[in-house]
């Protein structure tokens, strides 16, 4: 009997107060895409105007086991961060309302969310990549991106994040200090148009 319908992954689950499971973006007034993902403690905010691209970063980390919040865009990123308090933010350079760059710029400014992990993933420009490192930028990852990079990137941030070095102060210029050698500025320059 098991393959008629299926059911949602969270039919099972209450969703938190105001929060619609299911889709990747609800109407006003929360507009946040939140999955209850039983046993984890680690929540990455995907900023990202793209529902295709939110949706591939979503499944890609929650199979992984981390919990995903999803924002259409940089304004709608700065109404819900501090509700939701994720450990990693990954924003979209071309955004509207609010882009990227910016953002991470709000994001480094606001004392509780300075230190928080900030990853560009976008084809940027040479020029965005200098500034997204003169804003505080951890990491960038350039589209279109492997699916396995995406998930290390992220991986190290939370457990840079959760050694206590956080965000800004536990990586160097685009890339984690550690030498790891994922994406960093060199490799989103590289990936830059022209």
């Amino acid at each position: 009997m098991g393959r008629g319908r299926r059911r949602s992954p969270c039919a099972f689950e209450e969703p938190p107060p105001g929060v619609e499971v299911g889709k990747t973006r609800t109407r006003w007034p929360v507009s946040t895409y939140s999955r209850v993902v039983p046993g984890v403690s680690r929540r990455v905010l995907v900023v990202d105007d793209n529902k295709v691209i939110r949706q591939l970063i979503r499944v890609n980390l929650e199979l992984e086991g981390i919990e995903v919040v999803t924002a259409a865009d940089g304004a709608e990123c700065l109404e819900v961060v501090h509700q939701v308090r994720p450990d990693v933010v990954t924003l979209d350079v071309a955004m509207p309302r609010l882009d990227g760059l910016r953002t991470a710029a709000r994001l480094r400014s606001d004392p509780r969310t300075r230190d928080l992990p900030l990853a560009i993933i976008s084809a940027c420009t040479r020029y965005e990549v200098e500034s997204g490192l003169d804003v505080g930028v951890d990491v960038f990852l350039a589209k279109p991106f492997e699916p396995g990079e995406l998930v290390r990137v992220v991986w190290q941030l939370i457990e840079h994040r959760k050694r206590g070095s956080g965000g800004r102060n536990g990586a160097s210029g685009g890339g984690m200090s550690d030498g790891s050698g994922f994406g960093g500025a060199e490799r989103a320059a590289g990936h830059a148009p022209g």
